[in-house]
């Protein structure tokens, strides 16, 4: 949810202020262009709802393995150990192979990544029972599975700007904070192979266990 509405005219403006801010970090630049370089025309607080935007998805979760559930996950899950329910937005289906990628992978088997249940499925209890990831490591691989999401999007072609400001990364403007956490990110998508010098997403998946990963993270500060 978006927390500060932005319209065309605020985005425009910060837009141009991270590009400035981030000249100095080639490969976070070139992220940061990806996912802003399609701004459509109308309202920038809903998500795109294109049909063909979401067949995208179901392919893109077709190249990584999923099963195919065409249900609602409020009725299910969002991922059920092997298959993802699809009857949901393009970018929440797509965000979804982004879990996948960063969950680790004693993880990738368990419901909903083992995260507890998603805003979007149904079956809460059973899903939260088999919860092994809690904050603030949940918060950590959260923001790492958005970017890579909205990447994906971008990558398809698609309006990942509209994700990128409902997942809030704007909405702390060029502050020092937004910025490192920015660059923090891009940085190690890049260490995990799971995008590319140019800031593309690539099929990589995360290697190592939580224990490992999470150390590391930490002890970069």
């Amino acid at each position: 949810m978006i927390l500060t509405p932005i319209d065309h005219s605020v985005l425009h403006g910060l837009r141009a202020g991270f590009a400035e801010a981030l000249a100095d970090d080639p490969l976070a630049l070139a992220v940061f262009r990806r996912v802003t370089a399609l701004v459509p025309d109308g309202d920038l607080l809903s998500l795109s709802t294109d049909p063909v935007h979401h067949a995208q998805g179901v392919e893109l979760c077709r190249r990584f393995g999923f099963g195919i559930l065409d249900v609602d996950p409020h009725d299910y899950f969002t991922w059920d150990g092997h298959s993802v329910a699809i009857r949901m937005e393009p970018s929440v289906l797509i965000h979804e192979v982004g879990h996948y990628q960063l969950a680790s992978p004693e993880r990738r088997t368990i419901l909903d990544f083992g995260l507890g249940a998603g805003p979007e499925s149904g079956r809460k209890a059973e899903a939260d029972a088999l919860q092994t990831l809690f904050l603030p490591e949940r918060d950590v691989e959260e923001g790492l599975c958005s970017l890579l999401g909205i990447l994906w999007e971008a990558e398809l072609g698609q309006p990942a700007v509209l994700a990128f400001l409902e997942q809030n990364w704007m909405e702390g403007g060029t502050s020092l904070h937004n910025l490192a956490h920015f660059r923090k990110i891009v940085r190690w998508l890049a260490e995990m192979g799971l995008i590319d010098q140019t800031g593309a997403p690539t099929m990589g998946l995360r290697t190592e266990g939580d224990e490992t990963f999470f150390t590391r993270w930490y002890g970069e500060g």
